[in-house]
């Protein structure tokens, strides 16, 4: 338990602070898993959307530190790689 007045302060802002990063790696694991939906789906206008909605909020998420650099570069890779693969006929 936190007992100084600082220490306090800083417990109830973690607590804020958890809250808002939580709300942010929900909302962009929502907007990877459509488009992983859509890449399942076969649809590449709907894949190519959601990865253009997907794709700013990932990296707007490493600027607020929730998520890591490399974890996102990651991400963006393959999603980009598998929506592209919808665009190209199948040999």
């Amino acid at each position: 338990m936190a007992n100084t007045p600082s220490a306090r302060k800083r417990a109830r802002q973690s607590v804020k602070r958890a809250a808002i990063n939580r709300m942010h790696v929900s909302r962009i694991r929502s907007s990877v898993r459509k488009v992983e939906e859509a890449v399942a789906g076969g649809n590449y206008d709907s894949a190519r959307e959601a990865f253009a909605a997907a794709e700013p909020l990932l990296r707007r998420g490493v600027g607020q530190g929730v998520l890591h650099l490399n974890t996102v570069s990651r991400k963006i890779s393959r999603l980009s790689r598998s929506v592209k693969a919808l665009a190209q006929p199948a040999v």
